[in-house]
């Protein structure tokens, strides 16, 4: 079975922010050692442009230099619409850029998803067929007036949808707003980072009840594995086997498509999955 992270961050500069690993610089060198060890065969690097402003060619040199490992969402500027605009246009011609993602976690952007900041994103987006990965956890009824309005944009939920400086019980606060956005056929959810929402140790029980309610809404097609794994309180093997062996209701061809089928297809990597 091929394996593939739907959620990996690369960077030359800055300061991560959150619970990431505090290094100025993580290459995709180093992160293709750890996804060795682990037995993953691809990524999808997320461009973590919030604290290392070149951090979208980085991704893009990266998938250019090891085209059948990486794959890229990457990000233009949001408050320039013109100039944002022209540069998408074609946006799957780049290396490895598959879509966008955003996670709007810096303080003054908190409100674009709602303000009109991103509202010429959404048609552009649909034009050009690029499917486009949000943080949603903290907004997710105006997430859902977004999806609906633009039914051609492949959308994905981050981090299982969970509030984002959340633990345990508490991060699946908007569990029911998540599975009632499944009705969308638009809409697909990243598990990804899951280990970093429990206080438990692995392999992190607390946390598998939530995540069979949302592979049930979703189903295998619609709901991807992954790790955000410079932030991980774990090994990276450990993100792999928490799915592979211990969700008991997880097995198959729904464990392949999960762990890696699902996410190349929804956002069109032709990733060599051999046979």
């Amino acid at each position: 079975m091929k394996i593939i992270d739907a959620q990996v961050h690369i960077w030359g500069s800055g300061e991560p922010s959150g619970h990431h690993r505090k290094t100025p610089v993580f290459t995709a060198e180093e992160l293709l050692k750890e996804m060795d060890e682990a037995g993953v065969d691809g990524a999808v690097i997320h461009p973590p442009c919030s604290w290392d402003p070149g951090a979208n060619a980085i991704a893009e040199a990266a998938a250019q230099r090891y085209p059948n490992r990486f794959a890229v969402l990457g990000q233009v500027p949001l408050e320039t619409p013109e100039t944002s605009r022209a540069q998408l246009k074609g946006w799957r011609n780049r290396p490895g850029q598959k879509g966008l993602r955003y996670p709007l976690v810096r303080t003054e952007q908190q409100d674009w998803h709602s303000d009109g900041t991103m509202d010429w994103l959404w048609p552009v987006a649909e034009a050009e067929g690029l499917p486009v990965a949000l943080l949603a956890g903290r907004y997710l009824p105006s997430f859902r007036r977004i999806a609906e309005a633009h039914p051609g944009i492949r959308f994905l939920i981050d981090h299982c949808g969970l509030m984002r400086e959340a633990i345990d019980a508490a991060a699946f606060v908007a569990l029911d707003d998540l599975l009632a956005l499944a009705k969308l056929p638009n809409v697909a959810v990243k598990a990804t980072g899951a280990p970093g929402y429990s206080t438990e140790a692995f392999p992190y029980r607390n946390l598998h009840n939530g995540l069979h309610r949302i592979f049930d809404a979703y189903g295998p097609k619609r709901f991807f594995w992954g790790t955000d794994i410079t932030r991980m309180p774990c090994s990276y093997r450990q993100c792999v086997t928490m799915f592979t062996e211990e969700l008991p209701w997880l097995k198959g061809q729904e464990l392949e498509w999960v762990m890696g089928r699902g996410i190349a297809a929804w956002i069109g990597w032709d990733f060599d999955f051999g046979g």
